[in-house]
């Protein structure tokens, strides 16, 4: 590598991409169109950096395979940018395995870090531990470190796992320091605020309390049945039940939690999850089913008596009932929290992070957007979503994880 192109090498490591352009801009030949895509990229301009990069990669050829392979972990990082969860992961996994053939470890492990922070999107929390799990932390650059400990900080917050969180961000704090990379510093900083930001709301006997991760965790532990509207589910202790994909019973254990220890008219339960404001006999007649279904699911933490107007919800063995609500964020708070890191994403991009349908996740934007939380930028398929103001809480619990992964 010649004098220029190492020197723009080194501030890209730096993270100081205008000196490495001042170094570069005029080339065209292969690794100064690669250097000048990476030094776009930093700028925020991922069109143009994805366009340098492919151009930088046909123009390496064939035989320079580690070359090209580094144009490929570019792309794969700029695909994460513009959050492109659909990029090939395939092509990124060999990629990684070229630069770690060929001793380039550091790429090698950005690759990996690359991979990780997607799977960590995906709510893939297993699959992205066993990335982290394959690289040495000691053998990381600083800059490479901070990353790793905030994918490793994601990871524990995604598990409500305050202490290991708190851990990890401040390894991250520490090597981000050390890096001196004003943009890694504000990153970390970024995530830090989800500690100290309320997570959910504690909804007893009618009183709502704000609660900040440790304290999620602590009534998670205890010995109350949480109905838990961030995951859609009913716990208590270490047993869970899903009812993500049974909206009408998590809505009849929702009202009924929250009513605990009273009871909720049937009337009340047939306008709050069926959504009619006249409830006649098919309604009434539904309710009983769903009823039913409920009590058969919740047998082994609670039961679902019939009182003489309605229905109550009554633990066991727990002793008392709490409803663990979101934040502040309303029926579409999960689309809201991956909106949340700041990043512009596309709707079908969305949807593949939350496990739905694209149509539904339009269909949520434009309700958000009608509402002035959310703003859209651009047409057609380069259309993007952004939040519009900083939300004022923390939405780690909104975000998709598999329950199989807690």
């Amino acid at each position: 590598m010649d004098a220029p192109l190492a020197a723009a090498a080194r501030a890209l490591a730096a993270g100081d991409p205008l000196a490495a352009l001042n170094h570069v801009a005029l080339r065209g030949d292969a690794a100064a169109l690669a250097l000048r895509g990476i030094a776009m990229a930093q700028l925020g301009e991922l069109a143009r950096a994805r366009a340098l990069l492919r151009q930088a990669a046909r123009a390496f050829g064939a035989r320079q395979a580690v070359a090209r392979a580094r144009c490929v972990v570019a792309q794969a990082e700029i695909a994460l940018a513009a959050r492109e969860l659909s990029w090939p992961e395939p092509a990124l996994a060999a990629a990684r395995a070229t630069l770690q053939a060929h001793g380039d470890h550091p790429n090698a492990a950005h690759a990996g870090q690359v991979q990780a922070r997607r799977l960590l999107l995906l709510g893939q929390l297993d699959g992205a531990e066993r990335v982290l799990a394959g690289m040495d932390p000691r053998s990381l650059s600083p800059a490479l470190l901070a990353v790793h400990e905030l994918v490793r900080a994601g990871i524990a917050l995604r598990r409500l796992q305050a202490a290991p969180a708190r851990q990890a961000l401040a390894r991250a704090q520490a090597a981000a320091r050390q890096a001196g990379i004003p943009a890694l510093a504000a990153e970390v900083r970024s995530a830090s605020q989800v500690l100290r930001a309320p997570m959910a709301r504690r909804i007893r006997h009618g009183q709502a309390q704000p609660l900040r991760l440790p304290q999620v965790q602590a009534l998670l532990a205890s010995d109350a049945l949480v109905v838990d509207e961030c995951r859609h589910a009913v716990r208590q202790g270490g047993t869970a039940i899903a009812l993500a994909s049974r909206p009408v019973l998590f809505g009849l254990a929702r009202l009924l939690g929250e009513a605990w220890p009273g009871e909720v008219p049937r009337d009340q339960l047939v306008a709050g999850v069926f959504r009619t404001r006249q409830a006649d006999e098919s309604h009434r007649v539904r309710l009983r089913v769903e009823i039913g279904r409920l009590r058969k699911l919740l047998r082994p933490l609670a039961e679902v008596r019939a009182t003489g107007q309605g229905f109550a919800l009554v633990p066991v063995p727990a002793r008392e009932v709490v409803v663990l609500a979101q934040p502040a964020a309303g029926r579409h708070g999960a689309v809201l929290a991956l909106l949340a890191d700041g990043a512009a994403w596309s709707s079908s991009a969305l949807a593949l992070g939350l496990g739905t349908s694209q149509r539904a996740v339009q269909r949520a934007l434009e309700s958000l957007a009608a509402a002035g939380k959310v703003q859209a930028c651009g047409q057609g398929r380069a259309r993007r979503w952004v939040l519009a103001p900083v939300p004022g809480f923390a939405t780690t619990l909104l975000l998709p994880q598999p329950f199989a992964d807690g």
